[in-house]
């Protein structure tokens, strides 16, 4: 099976560092922790950063900051992994659902200001498969109408736009390092922001509200949460940070590559600004007209090509539509007619292609 991605990271690359951990028996809060969230800060150029258990802790603490509660209401980007509403609904808010565009699938300026009111307390908008492309048009609304961004970047390490990177636009941005990441420790992300009042406040709450010594002991003068990345898992981050923007440019090879081949065939690629460095979290292409999606997923798994689809409408999944019954139209259309192909150095990209272009002659392909 050719799979849908590869880690960017070999023990080689992180046994020196493993093994002195293992010496010196710091599993947490050690030397590496500390210096991996300098160097995302650095790389993101943020002027501050913190290390998470995962981008879903993330965006929660993000919310709990700014006070998100029962009867506010939260612009959501509606094409997303449901981590992006859940956080929404669990503090009692409402995720007011924008709807995104076709051809970048981040969220629309358009449907961003038509989707603001009294109620609205922030607005999350998702870079879609790590694409940032229009973010600062966005972040430009917000400061307008003096809401607060929370940029979900849970894909978008690595990615800029007009010579920003993700982590340095919105006022706080969420990272993940999950498997399917460029940048993964197993689970875990990150959180950056740019007001220095908040600083105290996100190092007290990710570590069960301690702060400073009282005694023999930690002064506890907060609530907080255990939401710390541990010290192996900060030692798998530097090793793939210090080569990331090489993994960045070799994914798009790739996706070039792809487009070189698919595009003749009716595959319409994600589109990107022209001022966007995108990091290609996820190769995604519009399948062509009277093509069956599914069918064609399934078909390519046959053939041994792990594929799967792009990512959710969330107003259209069941909780969601039960609960609000707000469906987006391009969300939705997106939903069922994107696929995501492999993408990693190494890949058998005429292969890949091959196979794909065969599929969707068979009649069990079209729809």
């Amino acid at each position: 099976m050719i799979r849908l991605i590869r880690p960017y990271i070999s023990f080689a690359e992180v046994e020196h560092d493993m093994r002195r951990m293992f010496e010196s028996g710091i599993f947490t809060r050690g030397e590496h922790v500390e210096a991996f969230r300098d160097e995302i800060a650095a790389y993101a150029r943020a002027p501050h950063a913190f290390l998470a258990t995962s981008a879903t802790t993330a965006l929660w603490l993000c919310l709990k900051r700014l006070d998100i509660k029962a009867g506010d209401e939260v612009v959501v980007s509606d094409f997303s992994f449901p981590a992006t509403a859940n956080v929404v609904e669990d503090l009692g808010a409402r995720p007011v659902f924008a709807d995104v565009s076709l051809d970048t699938y981040n969220m629309l300026p358009e449907a961003l200001e038509a989707a603001i009111t009294p109620r609205t307390r922030a607005v999350i908008a998702v870079d879609a498969f790590g694409n940032p492309t229009g973010m600062n048009k966005i972040a430009e609304i917000c400061r307008s109408h003096n809401i607060p961004l929370i940029e979900d970047a849970a894909c978008a390490i690595g990615s800029s736009e007009d010579g920003k990177p993700c982590g340095s636009i919105a006022d706080m941005t969420c990272f993940s390092f999950h498997p399917r990441k460029l940048l993964t420790t197993g689970e875990g992300g990150a959180i950056t922001i740019r007001n220095p009042d908040w600083v105290d406040w996100f190092n007290r709450k990710l570590s069960h509200g301690a702060q400073g010594m009282q005694g023999y002991g930690l002064d506890f003068v907060d609530f907080g949460y255990n939401f710390r990345l541990s010290e192996p898992q900060a030692i798998m981050g530097r090793a793939q940070l210090r080569k990331l923007d090489a993994i960045v440019a070799e994914r798009n090879e790739v996706r070039d590559a792809c487009i070189e081949k698919l595009a003749p065939a009716g595959f319409v690629p994600q589109q990107i600004g022209d001022d966007v460095v995108f990091n290609v979290q996820s190769l995604v292409f519009k399948v062509p007209d009277g093509v069956d999606r599914d069918q064609l997923i399934t078909q390519l798994r046959k053939d041994g090509i792990e594929t799967t689809i792009g990512t959710y409408c969330l107003s259209a999944t069941t909780y969601f539509r039960t609960q609000y019954d707000d469906v987006q139209p391009n969300a939705e259309l997106l939903q069922r007619t994107l696929i995501t192909l492999p993408c990693y150095a190494g890949l058998d990209v005429d292969l890949v292609c091959e196979r794909v272009l065969a599929a969707i002659t068979l009649s069990e392909c079209m729809a």
